[in-house]
């Protein structure tokens, strides 16, 4: 797959070379596709464990006396509900509520959070957080470039991390819970330890100094050499995320559409006192309802929807596939799409046009998959 030469490399760019990776361009940076195949590496997350090198996404710091107000100002979710070591996801939206960027949020203390941004969206995310931040006292930090940021997801990935910490913080890796994050030293690294990811599965993302990213890999890999670990690319993490539900920005979230469409209304607070960006056209759209549903669609036989493929029923178009692939673990095409919500409900048939042949697809719950299923 060719690379733009503008593309950006991270601090493993050449570790990903030596291990003889496919690189294909995601978000202007030069990552990893693949190191041989896809599937070996989407089955040995599902079953054992997967190292990913996501220091693609953005980090920004965020601090001061009003970083809590700040934040609930600028952000669709109640920060001030996150407690300290806690992470929440959210949105940054528009004024007419549309969606910028979908984000973890890590509340490192009491007035210090951690910003995580995907990475084709970190800029419009600082640009947004700087103008927002007018007239509170706040800091606006983009520690991207000196970040780096290792995932390690599957069954195994508590045992590969405890193999690399002091004693001493054993029984932390084993009870931090889904969604917080604690300083620990890895490899006798000191990192942001959270369990987060994005791939359905457990599993640890390590925030790194990006001078100590190519040691931290190098251990990981070689503490999970014995637990099935493999390197992983951005195939897999794709075919993964789609099993778990998990939506994609440019895809299943973009500027054109809200949070109530996308099924994340619940992300959403109106019980905070602040009068948060996109609040108005938020509350507009929650009391009028929507006409679209993001829903998931199980298909027959083996051939895969794509991106952009229309969806009918009895002839007429009522929606369009915005993910699909053909499912490692579950065997058969899975989908994300958004449809009409008189088509929405699970159980209705539906066709999609398979590159002008209709193909029956099934209306199903979203996720596909969970883990221990």
């Amino acid at each position: 797959m060719s690379v733009s030469t503008t593309s950006r490399h991270t601090a493993l760019h050449g570790e990903h070379a030596a291990l003889g990776a496919s690189f294909t361009d995601f978000g202007g940076w030069d990552m990893p596709l693949k190191y041989g195949s896809e599937l070996a590496e989407h089955r040995a997350v599902r079953t054992a464990a997967g190292l990913f090198d996501l220091s693609h996404m953005g980090e920004i710091r965020v601090s001061g006396p009003d970083t809590t107000t700040f934040l609930n100002s600028a952000l669709v979710g109640n920060l001030a509900a996150v407690a300290v070591g806690r992470a929440k996801y959210s949105l940054v939206c528009t004024p007419e509520g549309g969606i910028i960027d979908d984000l973890i949020n890590y509340r490192l203390a009491e007035q210090e959070y951690l910003v995580v941004p995907n990475a084709g969206n970190a800029p419009a995310v600082l640009a947004a957080l700087q103008e927002r931040a007018a007239g509170f006292d706040v800091t606006v930090a983009d520690e991207s470039a000196e970040t780096s940021l290792i995932a390690v997801q599957g069954p195994a990935a508590q045992a590969i991390v405890q193999e690399l910490v002091p004693a001493g913080q054993q029984q932390l890796v084993a009870e931090l819970k889904y969604y917080a994050a604690a300083p620990a030293t890895v490899a006798g690294i000191d990192v942001l330890l959270a369990r987060t990811g994005y791939t359905g599965e457990d599993g640890f993302e390590l925030y790194v100094p990006e001078a100590q990213a190519v040691p931290l890999w190098k251990a990981l890999l070689e503490a999970g050499q014995g637990h099935g670990l493999v390197p992983c690319g951005l195939a897999c993490r794709d075919s993964l995320r789609l099993e778990a539900g998990m939506p994609l920005y440019g895809q299943e979230l973009t500027r054109d559409l809200t949070p109530y469409e996308a099924g994340l209304g619940r992300v959403v607070s109106f019980t905070k006192d602040e009068d948060f960006v996109g609040r108005t056209a938020l509350e507009a759209r929650k009391a009028a309802g929507t006409d679209r549903t993001l829903v998931g669609l199980r298909g027959e036989g083996r051939r895969a929807a794509r991106g952009h493929y229309p969806i009918s029923v009895a002839g007429q178009v009522v929606g369009e596939v915005t993910s699909g692939a053909l499912s490692p673990t579950l065997g058969y095409p899975i989908a994300m799409a958004y449809v009409d919500n008189a088509h929405a409900e699970p159980g209705t048939q539906v066709q999609v046009d398979l590159r002008g042949k209709p193909v029956p697809f099934e209306v199903v719950a979203l996720p596909f998959y969970r883990r221990g299923q």
